[in-house]
């Protein structure tokens, strides 16, 4: 039964063309994709259409997935950069981030809206901060898998951390919360 079957196996069965290797692959990880491109981009929409471009280039990219990582170390790499890729277009077609950031958000008086201002101060950190935090934070990794998967040492996974810590601290206190 395929749903046995490691993900490492249906990656390389998937690479050579094997749909339904495929099929399954998507099948478990689509909702991580989705997830994790939300907590980088803080947009439901944007989130769903860069795990579905994610799928649809999946069927070449995993041409050359080589099993030296687990997989899902692997996913998020390509996920990464998709959100990365995405970024890059939308700064050279608008500098929004920096209008919003010139307006302190609203303080806020509740659990939803506690949520919602992590969420616009999450798109206001640096991008390589940002991607860290929706590692460590958003998918529970350890920093050693987030290491990996940012292709950086734990050690600069910890001081990334340490900074998300202190960038937030600051926009709270710049924001009133």
């Amino acid at each position: 039964m395929r749903m046995e079957t490691g993900d490492e196996a249906l990656a390389q069965a998937a690479g050579q063309g094997d749909r339904a290797a495929f099929a399954t692959l998507v099948n478990r990880h689509y909702d991580r994709l989705f997830r994790l491109c939300w907590r980088l981009t803080g947009s439901e929409t944007l989130a769903e259409d860069l795990a579905q471009e994610v799928c649809v280039k999946l069927p070449r990219a995993l041409r050359s997935f080589r099993g030296e990582a687990k997989f899902t170390t692997w996913l998020y790499r390509v996920a990464l950069n998709a959100v990365r890729d995405d970024a890059r277009r939308a700064a050279t077609r608008a500098k929004a981030l920096e209008a919003y950031a010139a307006e302190p958000a609203a303080p806020p008086d509740d659990a939803e809206a506690l949520s919602a201002w992590l969420a616009a101060a999450m798109a206001r950190l640096k991008p390589d901060l940002a991607e860290t935090a929706a590692l460590i934070v958003g998918e529970e990794l350890s920093q050693a898998e987030a290491a990996e998967a940012l292709g950086v040492s734990p050690g600069t996974v910890a001081w990334r951390m340490s900074e998300v810590k202190k960038a937030l601290a600051a926009m709270a206190a710049e924001d009133g919360i």
